[in-house]
């Protein structure tokens, strides 16, 4: 609960911060509240101010890549954590669906979450081989998809700004 949607100028969304950033960036006038938290309110000896959940940055920050960086780290968290063939969360490694000696490649959507086990399983095969599959595809995660894996919260508020399409429905 203690972490605001940071918006460009544009009102696209850019990241987002903690209480404590988006109170110092409009206290500063760098940033506009857009949304605040109902029954909320942070307090200083003398005032009280809005508990921010939307605020919107003063001045456009040009962005020239805003896509997600494929690592390690970034499948994991695309894939929660989890073994993508068995579910579990132990002992992970990342996993190939096609092989590289088949001619797969590094990319989002040939790489996997996998245990050891059900990776030492599969080997150098094709999943149809070994009868194995996925639980879900392995796809690209766009930069608004990740902003939310990353945060782990998802307030209604911010709707309109992550998903014009739910806001608008």
């Amino acid at each position: 609960m203690n972490t605001v949607l940071v918006l460009n100028q544009d009102y696209s969304p850019l990241t987002v911060c903690s209480v404590q950033r988006a109170f110092l960036l409009m206290f500063l006038k760098k940033a506009d509240l857009i949304s605040g938290v109902e029954n909320r309110q942070l307090r200083s000896v003398s005032d009280s101010f809005p508990f921010p959940s939307v605020i919107k940055i003063k001045y456009y920050i040009s962005i020239p890549y805003k896509g997600v960086v494929m690592s390690r780290h970034n499948i994991f968290k695309r894939d929660g954590g989890r073994c993508q063939y068995c579910g579990t969360s132990g002992d992970l490694t990342i996993d190939h669906v096609i092989p590289r000696s088949k001619g797969g490649k590094s990319t989002w959507t040939n790489l996997v979450t996998a245990c050891k086990t059900c990776n030492s399983k599969k080997s150098d095969y094709a999943l149809e081989k070994v009868g194995m599959k996925l639980l879900k595809p392995p796809v690209k995660p766009s930069y608004l998809t990740f902003l939310k894996m990353n945060t782990g919260v998802y307030r209604d508020e911010w709707a309109p700004f992550l998903n014009p399409k739910r806001a608008s429905a």
